[in-house]
């Protein structure tokens, strides 16, 4: 009974002795990874800040750090002086190369010792020819290309105005060569000229000039229209606008007297629904000096130019600022300026895609019918008839035709054939 054991202080110690030393192990193996951990991330940022050449662990290191490649430079850095008034070209920022041709004429527009007398030349040619109409052309191709129809468009222009005054600006006809082919007018006693014109004169004072200047410098993209049709939009509107009077294409065939008309135009098309014009063209022109309509042509002409589109800075032109001033003169915002519309019939009783057949002869009874009644049409509402030279170039003019019956009546050197022209 008082033999009972007592607890065993062996198995006591035992069992607490494996619990004292564990902390100690873990400890040691804690510092051996921190340790190795902080020098792993020590040698990796090492490489990191060797391999980026930044100064990490050598601060007086020189080793150099290259430049980033430049940008590729800009086809045209400079920009146009007011982007507003003259957009881009649309195909890229640099105006596209100009063609022989385009060159030629570029340089043929800076001053020289003709352009230079222009002023006071064609100041006193055309003094006194008040109220008797003056007229206009311009020929900015070479003068071999003044050919026997545009020569016949100046004989219908003297034979329905005999006591009127012509003044052809033209550079190539200002020449030896230009004095040869109008002489027999000059020789004839007729008031025709052709003078080189000076742009600066006539651009002075006008909202076209600044566009001038940017052509001159190459700052222009001159399009797929040759640049000489576009220049005789400008020109013909600075003739009119500085002088005033009639301005008629070298194709065109004047028949009647244009004393009566004034500020005046001629509608090409109508709509066929209205009867209302629906475009205008500016073959033939008729204004006063400085007239206000002229100077709003003048700032569409160089606000919106586009040598890209054929006609948009001439018929084009003109149609878009008539339609803005009616509309405007319709809401009481303007007085229209006295515009007078002729109808198709005044200037362009054919239309460009028919005028083949005004150069046909009669091919049966029917047909000499419709000549007949066709010119006796003309003749009756018609001032003038373009010959649309774009299409009609290369046609001949047959005997009995409508156009040969004009030539005839309406020559004032007769001794060729119709089939000459």
């Amino acid at each position: 009974m008082a033999s009972t054991t007592p607890p065993s202080p062996t198995r006591t110690t035992s069992t607490s002795s494996p619990t004292m030393r564990k902390p100690k192990r873990s400890l040691s193996l804690s510092l051996l990874l921190f340790l190795f951990s902080f020098l792993a991330l020590s040698f990796l940022l090492f490489i990191l800040c060797f391999d980026l050449r930044i100064l990490c662990f050598f601060p007086n290191s020189s080793i150099p750090i290259p430049p980033p490649p430049p940008p590729p430079p800009l086809l045209n850095p400079k920009p146009p002086q007011s982007s507003h008034l003259y957009p881009r070209p649309a195909h890229g920022l640099r105006a596209r190369p100009k063609s022989p041709r385009q060159t030629l004429l570029l340089k043929s527009l800076r001053p020289n010792p003709r352009s230079r007398r222009f002023p006071t030349r064609a100041t006193e040619f055309l003094r006194g020819s008040s109220p008797n109409p003056r007229f206009f052309m311009t020929w900015l191709s070479p003068a071999d290309e003044f050919g026997p129809r545009e020569r016949f468009a100046v004989q219908a222009l003297f034979r329905s105005h005999k006591n009127a005054t012509l003044l052809i600006a033209s550079d190539s006809l200002d020449s030896p060569r230009g004095a040869r082919l109008l002489g027999p007018f000059v020789a004839a006693g007729l008031r025709v000229a052709a003078m080189c014109p000076s742009f600066p004169f006539l651009l002075a004072g006008t909202p076209a000039a600044p566009w001038f200047d940017r052509l001159r410098r190459g700052s222009v993209d001159p399009g797929d229209v040759p640049l000489a049709q576009n220049l005789s939009n400008l020109l013909r509107l600075l003739l009119l606008y500085k002088f005033g009077g009639v301005y008629v294409d070298a194709d065109v065939l004047v028949l009647r007297s244009f004393a009566r008309l004034r500020n005046a135009i001629g509608a090409q098309t109508l709509d066929p629904a209205t009867g209302s014009w629906s475009r205008l063209n500016n073959a033939v022109m008729v204004f006063d000096k400085m007239h206000p309509l002229l100077y709003e042509f003048l700032k569409e002409f160089a606000e919106t130019f586009d040598g890209r589109k054929w006609g948009h800075n001439g018929p084009y032109l003109v149609s878009r600022v008539v339609t803005r001033v009616l509309a405007e003169r319709s809401r009481g915002l303007g007085s229209g300026f006295g515009l007078s519309i002729l109808p198709p019939s005044a200037f362009y009783p054919v239309d460009w895609s028919r005028v083949s057949g005004f150069f046909k002869g009669p091919q049966n009874g029917a047909h000499l019918k419709w000549v007949v009644n066709k010119l006796s049409w003309i003749r009756r509402e018609s001032f003038a008839v373009h010959l649309w030279n774009r299409e009609s170039r290369g046609i001949r003019v047959e005997e009995g035709s409508i156009i040969g019956r004009i030539i005839s009546d309406f020559c004032l050197f007769c001794n060729f054939s119709v089939s000459d022209l």
